[in-house]
């Protein structure tokens, strides 16, 4: 898979090379730039099918430099120090990233995630920049049918876990089905708007109906489902819901 590497740091991009020439044999590093405006110029001179993407550089960032590409051909894997709002902006773009030092198994698994016909599409990079420039993400890319469905956070009702599945019911939508347990989408989401009620069921606060304290606790939502609520958690979802 034909490669660019874009660091500010020689350091990191050394130490980049030397891990995929040890551990990711089917990358082939073709160039590498240490500014956007130079990893712009070698992307379109080397049109490659991956680039490793550091997100803190000076003059331009990594999601500057992305966006002057309209449905880009490539796939991308962002690089970053600890940068909890850039993660963040990220994850709910749905693409990947990998945290400064490298850790080989997470490079790994990072590559062996990417299909060459799996790009870095326009409407999730138009989220990426959207969460971005907000103060906090709006908008939520869900894996769907071999594309993306791009959904409000707002419109979620309620997310329900089975194994290591989670379905999303979204108000005027179809449910979306998700191969990512509900743990990380909890971690994702607002916390001050979703609550983990049950071990199975993630809910939208403001889309309860109804609150019955009957027969153990159970939530009438937005789509007429009826959620329970675990006797452990009731205390902390009242508290937080009233």
């Amino acid at each position: 898979m034909r490669t660019i590497v874009i660091d500010d740091e020689i350091a990191a991009i050394e130490n980049l090379q030397i891990l995929l020439n040890k551990y990711c044999e089917d990358i082939e590093i073709v160039a590498t730039a240490r500014s956007a405006e130079e990893g712009y110029a070698l992307i379109k001179k080397e049109k490659p099918e991956l680039i490793f993407l550091d997100v803190e550089m000076p003059h331009a960032n990594g999601f500057e430099l992305l966006k002057k590409f309209k449905n880009p051909s490539f796939s991308v894997i962002f690089t970053t120090a600890y940068n909890q709002y850039a993660i963040q902006a990220i994850k709910f773009s749905a693409l990947d990233y990998l945290l400064k030092p490298i850790d080989v198994e997470e490079l790994i698994t990072a590559v062996s995630k990417v299909d060459k016909k799996s790009t870095a599409d326009d409407a999730r990079v138009d989220l990426l920049m959207e969460n971005m420039d907000d103060n906090a993400a709006k908008r939520l890319a869900l894996p769907k049918d071999g594309g993306y469905s791009i959904v409000k956070i707002e419109n979620i009702i309620r997310c329900e876990a089975s194994d290591n599945y989670t379905t999303f019911h979204i108000k005027d939508k179809k449910p979306i089905l998700v191969s990512k347990t509900l743990k990380e989408f909890e971690k994702l989401l607002p916390k001050n708007n979703f609550f983990r009620v049950h071990q199975s069921h993630l809910i939208n606060i403001n889309m309860i109906e109804e609150y019955y304290k009957t027969d153990g606790a159970y939530l009438l939502m937005e789509d007429g489902s009826t959620v329970a609520i675990s006797r452990r958690k009731k205390e902390e979802f009242e508290k937080l819901a009233f």
